[in-house]
């Protein structure tokens, strides 16, 4: 019995990913992909990489006849498309926008779906908001910190992001010949991605009230992100060690590296690796990730693997681009 998954938005980046991950799950059956902008295109016409994968064309038109329903659709977007198109009972629900990862927009009814944080609650969950890229890199970093209430001074945040972070649209800074040989900063102490990064560091240390202060990059890179974060720390560093190694140790993702770590490590993978060091009163932790896949797309399986009560890694053991 396969789960039979529904997408919205298949077209843009998020949902090509989600694409090229599900129609090789041993466990799942795609059983629509639904774009406005490409009804009745074939799919391998818009994601030309999945040419001999898939046969299957983009739909205007929805089923109730799914288990799973994915949302890759932009911000404001998902909250939109629910409102318009009623859900049937039973269908879960896994939105890749940001509109239902903060609590005041989500109510009671999602689960915020970083398994590191929420796994046994996204295991019973219906509806998941599925984290922000750079959320999911930085927290990553943060959590085995924020779980011990270790986080007791101002976080100090560098993090840089491919192109593919800015989503599929044409922009003046996604344009080859701005973003090539570059490097710029943008929403300096501002990005929105902290509040969600807040809400996370509140649910394991409820006295957490630190500044974060997040300088995010735009790199000249496609995909990828690296974080690297320092907080003042008492911890030694075979101390910091072993409390990142503990914290995830049943993680089948997230992994902890003595030696420093690099994006292409991570860069077609669901993994995210997790590097610390002590200088003098500093500890200094980096975290990488790609942001289409434990950013995003990989993340969005990983979640739907628990919930139906799958291997966590199945559909996902995929390879680093390496070199």
């Amino acid at each position: 019995m396969k789960v039979k998954a529904g997408i919205i938005g298949g077209a843009g980046y998020t949902g090509g990913e989600m694409l090229r991950l599900l129609v090789n799950h041993p466990s799942v059956e795609v059983a629509f992909v639904h774009s406005n902008s490409n009804t009745g295109n074939l799919i391998s016409d818009v994601h030309t990489d999945l040419l001999g994968d898939t046969d299957l064309r983009f739909t205007g038109e929805l089923s109730d006849d799914i288990d799973v329903l994915f949302l890759c659709v932009g911000h404001g977007d998902a909250k939109k498309f629910l409102a318009a198109n009623p859900i049937a009972a039973g269908i879960k629900i896994i939105d890749l926008s940001q509109d239902f990862r903060l609590k005041a927009a989500a109510g009671q009814d999602w689960v915020y779906g970083l398994p590191e944080l929420n796994r046994e609650r996204i295991k019973t969950a219906s509806f998941i908001a599925n984290p922000g890229c750079f959320a999911t890199c930085i927290q990553l970093g943060l959590l085995p910190l924020a779980a011990k209430g270790l986080l007791k001074n101002e976080v100090h945040i560098n993090a840089t992001t491919g192109s593919t972070g800015a989503g599929q649209s044409l922009a003046a800074t996604s344009h080859f010949s701005w973003r090539n040989n570059n490097l710029s900063v943008y929403k300096a102490f501002e990005h929105q991605h902290l509040n969600e990064i807040g809400e996370t560091l509140l649910q394991l240390d409820a006295n957490f009230n630190e500044v974060l202060n997040f300088i995010p990059q735009r790199g000249d890179f496609t995909r990828g992100i690296l974080a690297a974060m320092y907080v003042e720390s008492d911890l030694t560093a075979e101390e910091a060690q072993t409390l990142y190694e503990d914290y995830y140790a049943e993680h089948p993702f997230t992994h902890v590296s003595k030696k420093n770590i690099d994006l292409k490590q991570v860069v077609n993978t669901n993994k995210g690796l997790v590097h610390v060091e002590k200088h003098g009163s500093k500890l200094f932790i980096v975290s990488v990730i790609d942001n289409l896949l434990k950013g995003a797309s990989g993340q969005a399986v990983q979640n739907m693997n628990l919930i139906f009560g799958l291997e966590e890694r199945q559909g996902l053991a995929l390879k680093a681009a390496g070199f």
